[in-house]
């Protein structure tokens, strides 16, 4: 049992649009959160001001809210242990590496880029650690005087954890069990930068997570590497170490590493929640947003990516995630991104709106199209035709004839649909389509079929040719479902056109 409140968080850097994995990370922390009856934290993790990107918090922020992922505490929010956003908490930090500082747990370094360069040339995959400190500018090498005199004359400096070799660290992570590591491979991290005053993100994530009393850090496998470097940390500090849970990674589709960018931008799916564009190169990367996802079908389809409920049921809402969820269910190894099983979240999902729901949606494409039709026909066609795509967009592509009479005829259907006796045919069928009062899809098709078997004509041919006249080409619903929605003066203009274009 959990005995301490859960409060997890999750920590992007405003660097630039939110990849699809940090979303999947995220929204386990939030059915984490939820099924423990915890906090879930934003907390923006902007240390790095070189890669700071405007927009990019804003965009997360709008993400989220899309998603339905909601934050107890947070930017947008506020919450007791604000402020959220760690360029804003640069004093609080100074504190904390001075303790270090004081302790003998860290030292500062004056080392410049070019003397570090000039070690990395002399020795192969050099580390600044325990075996090479000692030759290097800092303060284990200088005198107390020369310290002081080099941080009074503004000379830039960096603070480095000071790290003993040869012990093993060990990591219990609630996925992937009893993780060990020996200090020698850990080399001595910068804390902090007095170019910027600001701390990098190691020490950062540590002081933040304490204070805002974080008890699961819930993130991705890249961040194993430093799981042993932040034991360590908390060790110094003498606190409560997190529980700690690494996700696995999301990979490629086909072939082997990580899901990346140009895999989406190679075949066709988005990476990115939310459309982006670049401030700097002006370049638009697409989101599952504006490419017709539904949010609750992203949700449900990253939620079992690296995740399995135990049972055979891939439908799942937000609440029966929440109520299923567990780490230790997650995978150890890394998930294909199947993003074809994407479209099939979206086609599931769609399929479950009612047709009032998903004709709002379509309202807007439909306007775009210069059509305005009224609310009850748009109703009507959706739920003929929803059942058939996979995207809200894909509407209009298989009904626009419901809305525009076609202007022209498929060349191909034309060839194949087109008997020499259509046209005469179809005029007969003119009359009979005049004469009928209720117009509605089961008399209409009684009629029709009735009038067919009694001249013996090819039912085949005649429904044929009547669609082509109707639609333009060979597709569309039940035809009696068209004419039904068409309404008879359409029905019959469009029969009259077809018959003199074709004859």
């Amino acid at each position: 049992m959990l005995q301490q409140k859960v409060r997890v968080r999750f920590a992007p850097s405003p660097t630039g649009p939110l990849h699809i994995g940090g979303v999947r990370t995220a929204l386990y922390n939030y059915l984490f959160a939820k099924k423990h009856s915890g906090d879930f934290i934003l907390r923006i993790e902007d240390t790095d001001s070189q890669r700071f990107v405007p927009g990019a918090e804003e965009y997360i922020i709008e993400a989220f809210n899309w998603l339905g992922i909601t934050f107890n505490e947070g930017t947008h929010v506020g919450g007791k242990h604000a402020p959220y956003r760690q360029s804003e908490r640069k004093d609080i930090y100074k504190k904390y590496v001075d303790e270090l500082y004081d302790k003998g747990l860290a030292y500062i370094a004056f080392d410049t880029p070019e003397q570090l360069e000039s070690k990395r040339t002399e020795i192969a995959n050099f580390q600044y650690d325990a075996s090479t400190r000692m030759s290097m500018t800092n303060s284990l090498t200088l005198f107390p005087e020369e310290i002081k005199n080099k941080i009074e004359s503004g000379i830039p400096y960096v603070v480095r954890i000071k790290i003993e070799p040869n012990e093993n660290i060990t990591v219990n992570d609630l996925i992937r069990g009893e993780v060990i590591i020996n200090s020698s491979v850990l080399d001595d991290k910068v804390l902090y930068k007095s170019s910027d005053g600001l701390p990098t993100y190691h020490l950062a994530n540590i002081v933040d997570d304490h204070l805002m009393e974080i008890t699961h850090v819930i993130r991705g496998e890249e961040w194993l590497p430093s799981a042993p470097l932040h034991v360590l940390l908390y060790r110094y500090f003498g606190w409560n170490t997190p529980q700690f849970a690494h996700l696995p990674l999301l990979l490629k589709p086909e072939g082997n590493g990580k899901l990346s960018k140009r895999d989406g931008d190679r075949l066709g799916f988005p990476v990115f929640p939310l459309e982006w564009k670049d401030p700097k190169t002006g370049e638009t990367s697409s989101g599952y947003r504006e490419s017709g996802y539904l949010p609750e079908a992203v949700v449900n389809f990253l939620a079992l990516l690296g995740w399995n409920p135990g049972n055979d049921q891939e439908l799942l809402n937000i609440n029966e995630l929440t109520e299923l969820f567990s780490l230790e269910k997650c995978s150890k190894s890394g998930a294909k991104f199947d993003y074809k099983k994407g479209e099939w979240f979206n086609h599931q999902y769609i399929q479950l709106k009612s047709n009032k729901e998903i004709a709002k949606m379509f309202l807007l494409i439909l306007e775009d199209n210069k059509v305005f039709p009224s609310m009850e026909k748009v109703e009507k066609v959706v739920g003929l035709v929803k059942e058939r795509v996979n995207f809200i967009k894909e509407l209009w592509e298989q009904s626009s004839f419901f809305f525009i009479a076609p202007t022209t005829y498929d060349e191909k259907t034309v060839a194949k649909r087109w008997k020499p006796e259509s046209a005469s045919e179809l005029t007969e069928l003119y009359g009979i389509l005049e004469k009928i009062m209720d117009f509605s899809t089961h008399n209409t098709e009684e009629i029709v079929k009735s009038w067919i078997e009694n001249k013996g004509y090819h039912l085949g041919n005649i429904m044929n040719a009547f669609r082509l006249a109707l639609v333009g080409e060979s597709k569309g619903p039940h035809i009696f479902d068209i004419t039904d929605i068409l309404g008879k003066e359409e029905v019959l203009n469009r029969l009259k056109k077809a018959i003199e274009t074709l004859k």
